[in-house]
């Protein structure tokens, strides 16, 4: 399978990256500084360009089976940046009839299905207080991906943090199926599953320990 990996760079996007390529996949690594990239493999093309840039993010598109969004806020944060990032996604998409999409966020991003426990409020109101910005930007980005008729599946995250690959998770959705925290290399080893097997189509399920 061709896929280009939004975000790669770093974090969970360049455990997709990894992962991809061990598994046979050809992959395109969308990054801001190809310079500082240091994978190489013969399956992996490295393609310069910002997200925000919707001509660069259209021709990195081109030709691919699928597209992974891994990306998240910057530091100090962008304005907009994740809406305007996922627009231009879509609409490359659109353009060139790649119709499978998997995007990431964080869990502080709720939905109907969701059941938050006391911890799970308290996350969710410390991000309000001390990033309310990124969680709006981040709800807008998954406002732009539920309404494309593309296949999409957004997968939320909690606390991502360095650890093993164990391939042994939980899926479902804010509270009873949930916990705090997942290595990011087990949240590219479900992004990988899911974007074979489909079975969130058009969900959005947690994913953590």
């Amino acid at each position: 399978m061709k896929i280009v990996v939004f975000g790669a760079s770093r974090g969970a996007g360049l455990q997709v990256v990894k992962q991809a390529l061990e598994a046979g996949h050809i992959v395109t690594a969308f990054v801001r500084s190809p310079e500082k990239f240091e994978v190489r493999h013969a399956n992996l093309i490295v393609f310069k360009g910002d997200a925000m840039d919707a001509s660069a993010v259209e021709n990195a598109i081109i030709g691919q089976d699928s597209v992974i969004s891994a990306l998240g806020p910057t530091r100090p944060p962008i304005p907009h940046m994740m809406e305007t990032s996922a627009k231009n996604i879509v609409t490359g998409m659109k353009k060139h009839g790649v119709r499978r999409l998997i995007s990431t966020t964080g869990a502080g991003v709720r939905q109907p299905e969701d059941e938050p426990k006391f911890i799970d409020n308290f996350i969710g109101f410390l991000l309000n207080i001390l990033a309310k910005d990124v969680v709006l930007d981040s709800a807008e980005n998954v406002q732009v991906i539920r309404a494309s008729d593309l296949d999409w599946t957004v997968v939320r995250f909690p606390r991502l943090m360095d650890g093993e690959h164990t391939g042994k998770y939980r899926v479902g959705f804010v509270g009873k199926d949930s916990g705090t925290q997942l290595s990011r290399a087990d949240a590219a080893d479900f992004i990988l599953k899911e974007l074979a097997e489909k079975k969130w189509l058009r969900k959005l399920p947690v994913v953590s320990y």
